[in-house]
């Protein structure tokens, strides 16, 4: 009998299709292999409008909220690893390991340290810099995502390929109180990008999904996720005048996000843009923006909402499907600084062929070339030249 959950059947032997190894995969997921490896060394340009970025919207300038917490918690992880966790975890801040995460279940790419190996000494003070990085709601979210891994994990009986600890962690750089540094953590339905300089920070891309959204049994009972953003987005549409619900619907057809591998994509503006709509809309839409970046730590939540607001007449809000109470749906938030995705997905751990609200996905980037902090970096490297681990200021 093919196992069920709430009508949802069961897709079996997925594992064996897919592989779990690097040098295991075919088909759409060894295409994707061989193009990141590709793209990965390659210049990023960023999300872009056109496939040109437009210069001048970052600056390396204080932030006025300290990063030392943050590094006190990084320096007491890596002091903890062994030689071979640091030969598997640690990478120089330029390491194209950056741009080699992945969304999806099958082990393609993964690099770090995974949770599951680490001791538990060593995972708590991982799980304590993961922490110091998000705000409460986004730490929340990141562990309910783990914890409905294990759930899927559970209820397909695939648990060498799902879990709630089959996540990994990269350090880039070595912390520092002035020069550029960062982590990384990789799994399935969960990726944050991390980089650190001075007392600024960049936490894109980042990507929070689940499939399903809520355990209403086992040992994880009560974990929901993405309510808040499937709600959040509705309210926006809800509240836009019939003429702007059309101007800003693409259609029917829910299209793909900007996930894995996808770190240079053109994405023309479309929908309707902030000034086009009415104030209660306004509020809902710039709610909704603060909920994304209210996923980073306290202080620099809100710089970066400070920073998205000051592009608010540049910003486009984007809708696919319909928003009634059952139908799934896609929304993006987009201008010159910011990307925001949110999009319901048909089944890949079940064997639904349609999209339902019992699959979400979330993306956050920040366009025009600073995912990663890369921009920010390459002023960095304007400024200094490095010289045997040291930066020398250039003359």
């Amino acid at each position: 009998m093919i196992p069920t959950w709430h009508g949802f059947n069961v897709k079996q032997g997925r594992q064996n299709n897919f592989g779990r190894i690097n040098g295991n995969v075919q088909g759409r997921l060894r295409e994707w292999v061989d193009k990141a490896l590709i793209d990965a060394p390659k210049p990023i340009t960023g999300i872009t409008t056109n496939g040109t970025q437009i210069a001048g919207l970052y600056s390396i300038a204080p932030s006025g909220v300290s990063t030392q917490p943050l590094m006190e918690k990084a320096e007491k992880y890596i002091a903890s690893l062994n030689a071979d966790q640091r030969a598997a975890g640690l990478f120089p801040i330029d390491s194209d390991q950056w741009r080699l995460w992945s969304n999806v279940s099958p082990f393609l790419l993964r690099h770090g340290v995974m949770l599951e190996e680490m001791s538990p000494s060593q995972m708590e003070l991982a799980l304590g810099l993961i922490s110091e990085g998000l705000s409460a709601y986004g730490f929340e979210t990141a562990r309910g995502v783990m914890k409905l891994n294990d759930f899927i994990g559970e209820i397909t009986g695939r648990l060498d390929e799902y879990g709630e600890w089959v996540y990994w962690l990269s350090m880039f750089g070595t912390p520092s109180a002035d020069q550029p540094w960062g982590w990384q953590l990789d799994g399935h339905h969960l990726i944050v990008n991390f980089f650190v300089i001075g007392d600024q920070i960049v936490m894109t891309p980042t990507f929070m999904g689940s499939e399903p959204v809520e355990c209403d049994m086992g040992k994880h009972i009560g974990t929901r996720a993405f309510q808040q953003e499937e709600a959040k987005g509705l309210a926006v549409m809800r509240s836009l005048t019939p003429a702007q619900q059309e101007k800003a619907t693409l259609g029917i057809e829910i299209p793909e996000e900007t996930s894995n591998f996808r770190d240079n994509d053109q994405i023309a503006y479309a929908g309707v843009r902030y000034e086009e709509i009415g104030s209660e809309a306004q509020g809902h839409l710039t709610n909704l923006i603060a909920h994304y970046t209210g996923f980073i730590r306290p202080g620099h939540a809100d710089v970066r909402l400070a920073e998205v607001k000051r592009r608010l007449g540049e910003t486009y809000f984007t809708w696919a499907g319909l928003f009634d109470d059952v139908a799934p749906f896609y929304y993006r938030i987009q201008s010159p600084v910011i990307l925001v995705e949110f999009e319901h997905k048909d089944g890949i751990a079940f064997d639904n062929t349609v999209a339902t609200r019992n699959h979400a996905h979330t993306v956050v980037r920040t366009p025009n070339g600073n995912d990663y902090g890369k921009d920010l970096l390459r002023q960095h490297n304007e400024r200094f030249k490095h010289l045997n681990g040291v930066h020398v200021p250039r003359t």
